[in-house]
């Protein structure tokens, strides 16, 4: 369009100064040629409309959306019309309560009340694409800012009508994964009558009061003394069960040592011994006492 404007012009330029002096009557014919060439030059330009990848194209003629969608590649259009560019690759918003990690500058995190009446503070990330050929309706109904129009404001909405369900520590704890998924499917459907594809929904993090913290904080610590406290029972229990079952080994071989020893099996075992004693290589000297058990005296 702005070759055209400058053909148009140069055009009337050359034919001003042709009018006003004869001597630039040829002044005034090349003009004409050089804006005849920029008005086809762009003319020819303006009919080629080039799409990137990820992207498609809407065509608008003087206001009006074309339902025809461009895709990527080089399209041949009406030289009249306005392309207006969509991205329709994976888009993600994040609402963070840190500084500079959202999509907005500054604490950007959700403040909801669940049914205990506190407030717990979200970091939340979506996921989300443009259906391509739902491109028009989006640019009739909304417009191409579709994050600040529909993804932010229904994503804040629903999670907040949604917590109001759960407790905080629930919602902390045991209640997360069921709170994530309630909310996906609500935001999912205000999504797809937009032509919006939810692909996840992230809960990034979850911080309670910290009057809240302090006492789950405590509750964790209670129940990590209880279960040392049941360790420390049971491996006592165990040392005494041990304990029990030595000394019952111990009475049981004491009772039938004690029930099958006899004068002849001692006098056995001492003629065992003093034959060894006998055959081994070390000098010693034997007193024999006239007793049953001989005095031995190793030098």
């Amino acid at each position: 369009m702005f070759l055209i404007i400058i053909g148009i012009l140069a055009i009337a330029l050359g034919g001003m100064f042709a009018k006003m002096n004869p001597n630039f009557v040829s002044a005034g014919k090349t003009g004409r040629i050089i804006g005849t060439g920029l008005i086809l030059l762009g003319v020819l330009s303006s009919c080629f409309v080039q799409i990137e990848p990820g992207e498609v194209g809407v065509q608008t003629l003087f206001g009006k959306v074309q339902p025809k969608v461009l895709t990527e590649g080089l399209n041949f259009v009406n030289p009249l019309v306005d392309v207006v560019h969509f991205d329709v690759r994976t888009q993600n918003y994040t609402m963070s309560a840190v500084h500079d990690e959202g999509d907005q500058e500054g604490d950007d995190a959700i403040r909801v009340l669940t049914a205990d009446g506190l407030e717990v503070i979200i970091d939340l990330s979506v996921l989300y694409h443009i259906v391509p050929e739902k491109a028009p309706d989006i640019l009739r109904s909304i417009g191409k800012d579709i994050k600040d129009v529909i993804v932010r404001p229904v994503a804040r909405t629903k999670i907040r009508d949604n917590a109001v369900f759960y407790d905080a520590v629930a919602l902390y704890s045991t209640k997360r994964e069921e709170f994530q998924q309630k909310i996906f499917q609500t935001i999912e459907k205000e999504f797809a009558e937009r032509g919006i594809v939810l692909e996840n929904l992230l809960i990034r993090n979850i911080q309670l009061p910290e009057s809240v913290k302090q006492t789950i904080e405590s509750k964790i610590n209670a129940e990590q003394e209880s279960q040392k406290m049941k360790f420390v029972l049971e491996k006592e229990r165990q040392e005494a069960d041990r304990k029990r079952v030595e000394a019952q080994g111990i009475s049981d071989y004491q009772r039938i040592l004690t029930s099958t020893l006899t004068d002849k099996l001692i006098q056995y075992e001492q003629i065992k011994a003093q034959r060894e004693i006998a055959t081994s290589p070390n000098a010693k000297v034997i007193f024999m006492n006239g007793k049953s058990a001989p005095i031995l005296l190793g030098q």
